[in-house]
């Protein structure tokens, strides 16, 4: 399927052949969402509560996800808990795990829903001076779930989930250089750093046997994910409230079916999708 008519079948999807319905009971499981305090993380955050999932939502902005846990518990008489972290540091992460792993001795399913930061300021850059996007969108992910490693490992079952996008299509490989700031990264185009934070592979850098691995796109539900400047009006006809969006990162977390996609691209609504071939590339994708 070429570029375009991926972009079509992502974006205007046949109807689902799999709902939150489909959610089993999670009485045994233990989740961490990150971006669990809005959009389409908060959605998957109140249907694993409803199916009796315990939560923890990691976020660095307390009150927003105290606002949000409120919420959610007015919805399902069920309470989340809050991790603190902040992507943006890697002492915030090792901090945020060793606080996870002081309270729970295994991890169930790992979501990181959280939607990423997409052409920020020029200047901006993590407090470990890597680009923002790589850091925010990447590295902060990736190294929180290699701390996690041992408590996934705990339930022999365990899941991991990673919202990507289009833009890992629009580049073939990471340019190592711009990662962090400097002459190259400030020659080259934000959107392409933006792009080549997606590009990176959770599904084929940690499928493994001892757990499943997903990336998903869950659907492009508001403006402000992107920013407006950078919707058209073809793509504004193509949102989905985030109830509907939810749909993709609940079944792969959930759903017995998804087992039979580890390491696979999953789309809206759940179902496989073809990544960007380049991302298969041990070398350049992972």
């Amino acid at each position: 399927m070429g570029s375009a008519l991926c972009v079509y079948d992502a974006n205007w999807p046949p109807k689902a052949k799999w709902s939150v319905d489909g959610t089993p009971d999670l009485s045994d499981k233990t989740i961490l969402v990150t971006g669990g305090n809005g959009g389409i993380g908060k959605e998957t955050v109140k249907a694993l509560l409803l199916r009796n999932a315990k939560v923890y939502i990691a976020s660095h902005n307390e009150a927003r996800v105290d606002a949000a846990i409120d919420e959610l518990e007015r919805m399902t008489q069920k309470k989340a808990s809050l991790i603190e972290l902040d992507l943006a540091s890697l002492s915030s992460v090792k901090a945020a795990a060793h606080a996870f792993q002081n309270l729970e001795s295994k991890l169930d399913f790992l979501l990181h829903l959280f939607k990423g930061v997409i052409m920020p300021p020029t200047d901006a850059v993590t407090r470990d001076d890597y680009d923002l996007q790589f850091g925010l969108n990447a590295v902060g992910h990736y190294y929180s779930t290699r701390l996690l490693i041992p408590e996934l490992l705990a339930t022999g079952s365990s899941r991991i989930v990673r919202v990507t996008s289009h833009g890992h299509t629009l580049v073939d490989g990471i340019k190592w250089e711009t990662l962090r700031d400097g002459p190259e990264r400030r020659k080259t185009k934000l959107f392409d750093l933006y792009n080549q934070s997606k590009f990176v592979s959770f599904s084929n850098l940690l499928s493994s046997r001892s757990w499943c691995c997903f990336d998903i796109r869950p659907s492009r539900r508001n403006c402000d994910q992107l920013g407006t400047k950078h919707v058209s009006l073809a793509q504004a006809f193509a949102q989905y409230d985030s109830t509907k969006g939810a749909l993709t990162s609940l079944y792969a977390a959930t759903s017995p079916q998804a087992l039979n996609a580890n390491g696979k691209y999953l789309i809206p609504w759940a179902r496989v999708g073809k990544a960007h071939p380049p991302t298969h590339d041990v070398e350049l994708g992972a």
